[in-house]
Order: C-alpha cells, then structure tokens, then sequence
C-alpha cells in the first residue's frame, strides 16, 4: 500500500512509499482510507520544534516513521472483539498512521459515517471538530444564551466551533481577519469582529466564555472582556518553530489565571464513538458542515503540511487517498 512516512525531521524528509498492509488487533478495525486532513500534530510532528523532541524524548529522529490522525473511510476487516462494525462499513475516526491507503484504528475511536456525508467532509471532524466540540461543551460548559468569543475562528478548530455554538445555543462573536468575515458570518456568527481594524479586547463587551484557537492576548487583556465567572479555553497559539512553540502561550495563559475569579484550561481532545456520532448526526441534517479550504492528492502531502504552517487556511485542509 501506499504511505506517507518520516525517517528524520524536516518536511524534505517526507516521502511517499510502499508498506505492507498494517496487521490489525483483536480490538481494532483496519480502514481502506478514502480522506484524510491535515491538523497541526503532524505538522510539529514533522517539523520538530525543541519542546517536540524533549516532550517525546526522540531528539534526533522520529521512532514512528508514520503520520496521519483524521480517516474517513471503508471497513476491511474487524478484529475478532469488535461487534460494532463489518466490512463494508462507511467510517470516520482516528488512527495513528491514516495518511496511508489502508490504517489500522481502534473501534472505541471510529462511527458509522451517515450515508449523506462525504468522505472528505467526515475526514476534518475527527481532531478539530471534536476540539471544538468538546472546548465548548464539556471545558466551557456553556448554557444558552451565554456570550462565547472565538479567537482565530476561521480555521479548522473554529469554523467548527462558529457552528457548535449555535447548535448550543450561544450567542457567539467570531473574531477573524478581514478576508474571513463573510466565512464566519455564513456560518452562523451573531458578529464578527475584523482583528486588522480593531482591538476585541476593548469592545467593552463581556463574555461568559473565550474559545482561544489563536493565541494572540494574554490573559490580561482577555480580562477586559470576561464576565467575572468567565472560562478561557485555551486550544492552540500561533503556530511556529521556537524553543516552546504554543505551549509559551498556552500554559502561560492558565498561570496568568490563577487567583482570578476567571479560570482558564488546557486540554487535548478525546476522540471516541459517542461524539463523533454526534458531529456526523450534526452534519447529517445540516446543521453543521465542513468548510474544506483545500483539497490535495496523499502524494502531495508535504505541500499540505506546507500551506497549514502558513497560518492562512480557511477551515480544513483535506488529503484524498
């Protein structure tokens, strides 16, 4: 089978080559992928920033030439404890080497694809929708008519979340740059605010919650428009080579919070069947939809990673296999 594989750091060692097809366990699925996307794991995967190396204490080389997490696909065969799916089945999930023609995934980290779902479209939700899902739900907590602020929602993460609190019925203020301001309000935005021409954080406007995806204030200026009991959340940063990369930001923000009346979290998604039924339901009866910014053969994968680092994607970059 083809696959895309790393035997050393940097993007020019990408390459696509020939694998056997992986063996699966008795609780495993094995996936004939059709999509794929492309999140900022593989990214700092391939590019290697200091923390990655020391985090993952594989200094001069990946121990794990694979890459890839989001598949959209058809079951090959089931392990022999799996009941939940057969061969055949339309799927979307995670795994730990999707970008690949054929992946092995654990059955507690796929769903049943709805039959009026693309591949493709199933193929963004798995890291960034479930993000955003569960930033909103489950560490924001939000209620109804509560005020939620995006920062940096055109993105894969964001686009997702826009929608998500709509369907929770938040009020919702998507902060994005100009070029993205009629994405975000398609999406169901009650207002965006254009960061190029003014500073969100002195609208006088005060949020019960702040999905941060961006990174580009500190705690202190979040401050100005939290509601006292308000929840940051924070998701990522600007994404860069640097000895800390995000997580200067990330863990920066939760330290600045501490003794304040506002608290602010950190967490990595949780891929499993329950949510991600819940976003192919959501997506099914269209009240949610992928935004898929670009679309690139599995071949091509080292330009995806490319236009991701970037930092302009609007939505999900998409792999077809």
């Amino acid at each position: 089978m083809k696959a895309i594989v790393y035997e050393r750091y940097g993007p020019e060692a990408v390459e696509q080559c020939e694998l056997e097809k992986p063996l699966i366990a008795d609780d495993q699925v094995l996936v004939r992928v059709r999509a794929s996307s492309v999140n900022p794991v593989e990214w700092y995967g391939v590019y290697a920033p200091p923390f990655v190396r020391v985090i993952s204490r594989q200094l001069r080389r990946p121990k794990d030439p694979s890459l890839g997490v989001d598949l959209a696909g058809t079951v090959e065969a089931v392990g022999k404890n799996v009941t939940a799916f057969r061969p055949g089945d339309e799927v979307f999930g995670a795994s730990d080497a999707s970008w690949a023609e054929y992946a092995a995934a654990s059955a507690t980290k796929l769903a049943h694809k709805p039959a009026n779902v693309s591949f493709e479209e199933a193929a963004g939700v798995p890291v960034a929708g479930l993000t955003a899902l569960q930033a909103l739900r489950d560490h924001g907590a939000v209620q109804p008519g509560q005020k939620v602020l995006i920062n940096g929602a055109s993105g894969g993460v964001g686009t997702y979340a826009i929608q998500i609190g709509k369907v929770l019925g938040a009020d919702v203020t998507a902060v994005c740059s100009t070029q993205n301001v009629e994405l975000a309000r398609s999406l169901g935005a009650d207002r965006v605010i254009d960061y190029t021409r003014e500073d969100f954080t002195r609208t006088g406007r005060q949020h019960d919650l702040i999905i941060d995806i961006a990174g580009s204030r500190s705690f202190s200026k979040l401050r100005r428009i939290l509601t006292p009991q308000a929840t940051v959340v924070v998701v990522g940063a600007r994404m860069e080579y640097s000895l800390l990369g995000p997580l200067k930001h990330m863990i920066g923000t939760v330290v600045e919070a501490v003794g304040r009346s506002q608290e602010a979290k950190l967490f990595m998604a949780d891929v499993n069947t329950s949510d991600l039924t819940y976003m192919g339901e959501l997506i099914a009866s269209g009240k949610l939809r992928s935004v898929i910014d670009r679309r690139y053969p599995l071949s091509e994968a080292v330009e995806a990673l490319r236009y991701l680092g970037q930092g302009h994607a609007r939505g999900k970059i998409v792999l077809s296999v």
